[in-house]
C-alpha cells in the first residue's frame, strides 16, 4: 500500500523534474551574466543531487544515494571556487 504510493508520488515528480532542468538548461545558455549561468548550473546540480535520491527510491537502489552526496559536495566546492574566481579574478588555491 505504501510503496504504490511512494511509486505513485516519483511518477508525479519526474516530470517536474525534466521541466526544471529545462529551464536550467534554457537559463545556463541564455543567461545575460555569468552569475545567472552559475546559478542555473548550481540549481541544476542540486536538483540532479536529489533526482538520483528519488530514483535510488524508485529503483531500490542504494548506490545511487552515495553518488548524490558526492556530487553536491562537489558543486559545493565549485560554488565557493568560482565564487572566490568572481570576487578577485585569479586562478588559484
Amino acid at each position: 500500500m505504501i510503496e504504490e504510493q511512494i511509486t505513485t508520488y516519483i511518477m508525479y515528480i519526474i516530470p517536474i523534474y525534466m521541466i526544471a532542468f529545462t529551464l536550467y538548461i534554457i537559463r545556463a545558455l541564455k543567461g545575460p551574466s555569468i552569475s545567472d549561468t552559475v546559478l542555473a548550473i548550481d540549481a541544476m546540480t542540486y536538483d540532479l543531487a536529489a533526482f538520483l535520491v528519488l530514483l535510488s527510491i524508485f529503483f531500490r537502489s542504494t548506490i545511487l544515494i552515495p553518488t548524490a552526496i558526492v556530487l553536491a559536495l562537489w558543486i559545493y566546492a565549485l560554488d565557493i571556487y568560482v565564487a572566490k574566481y568572481l570576487e578577485t579574478k585569479e586562478m588559484g588555491e
